[in-house]
């Protein structure tokens, strides 16, 4: 096999940037999308060229014409179709934010081991030429010790109606966006915090539209992180070194549109970093294929990715409690 046919679960917008990215990739080619209805399914299909379409997600799942799936289900639906897709004997590439417990994460991590299925966490930035440089830095000591992380993901949701808006689909804005400053702070400390502290918004839905985060690693670093949904789009991302700082206007989104991502040294002129171009989530595809076809493990590794939850978990205790809670 050198090609892998890859299938949608669910028609979600987010779909609008993997399908490029499918048909960009070396080794991948897109045949099917499945929705909760035949007729949306169809529909999806016949707007974007896909030439199947079926009424179920566990149609899709049984019938032998797919080998790997991208999951952007709603975030409380994640595990569930990861666990069936694996045992299905599909490999499954999940949006973020991963599962909602701990739990969901080892179940899905069981089932990817007993059928010896690709599991992947989709953190597309996590594959751009630009975070990877940025990591070169760190661990080369360019930065010196890292002292503080800082980041931030704001965008301003409009309509009420909005999933993400759902407590009990898995809404919040840290599930959301604020998982992208949490993992790449943990991305530059090489692990998870020891303790979090957390504060946050409710609204009128009983989700989280403001966050903020405090959290500690070994060795003393720690990282400042926020997000919002009642804030217009802002992305920011910040690494401060005793020799100097790294600071990024397009962390995680819109690399194409305007990058710049700027050393900070400890004396003379800033400089700013070249960085190769590649389409942002073309990355997470290939990574995908090589797993899949090569037998290499995914870049974004389970251990990481179960700490993403550890910590989101942890964030989420404190800001109920009011005190600092060791992950």
């Amino acid at each position: 096999m050198n090609k892998v046919r890859w299938g949608l679960l669910s028609t979600a917008n987010i779909n609008r940037r993997v399908i490029p990215a499918i048909r960009a990739s070396a080794h991948g080619e897109l045949v099917a999308v499945a929705s909760r209805s035949l007729e949306n399914a169809q529909q999806y299909a016949e707007k974007w060229n896909i030439p199947r379409a079926f009424g179920s997600y566990q149609e899709l799942l049984d019938s032998g014409e797919v080998d790997a799936v991208y999951i952007s289900l709603p975030n409380h639906l994640h595990a569930e179709w990861s666990i069936r897709a694996l045992r299905a004997g599909v490999h499954v590439l999940c949006e973020k934010p991963f599962a909602l417990s701990l739990n969901e994460v080892d179940r899905m991590v069981a089932a990817s081991r007993e059928s010896g299925r690709v599991l992947a966490e989709a953190f597309m930035y996590r594959h751009h030429p630009q975070t990877k440089i940025v990591g070169e830095w760190v661990r080369s000591g360019r930065l010196g010790e890292i002292i503080l992380t800082r980041g931030v993901f704001n965008f301003k949701i409009s309509r009420r109606d909005d999933v993400r808006l759902i407590p009990e689909y898995g809404g919040g804005c840290l599930w959301d966006v604020g998982v992208y400053p949490l993992s790449y702070s943990q991305y530059v400390f090489g692990g998870a915090p020891q303790a979090v502290f957390g504060r946050q918004w409710k609204g009128d839905t009983g989700v989280d539209e403001d966050f903020a985060g405090l959290l500690w690693y070994p060795g003393g670093g720690m990282a400042q992180i926020a997000s919002s949904f009642r804030s217009p789009l802002h992305t920011h991302f910040e690494i401060i070194g005793t020799e100097g700082r790294l600071t990024l206007n397009r962390p995680f989104i819109g690399m194409d549109d305007g990058r710049r991502l700027v050393f900070h040294p400890a004396e003379g002129d800033e400089q700013e970093i070249p960085v190769p171009e590649k389409e942002l989530y073309l990355g997470e595809i290939e990574d995908m294929h090589v797993a899949i076809l090569d037998g290499v493990m995914p870049y974004l590794s389970l251990e990481e990715t179960r700490n993403h939850v550890r910590t989101v978990l942890a964030l989420y205790q404190s800001a109920a409690s009011g005190r600092a809670i060791e992950v």
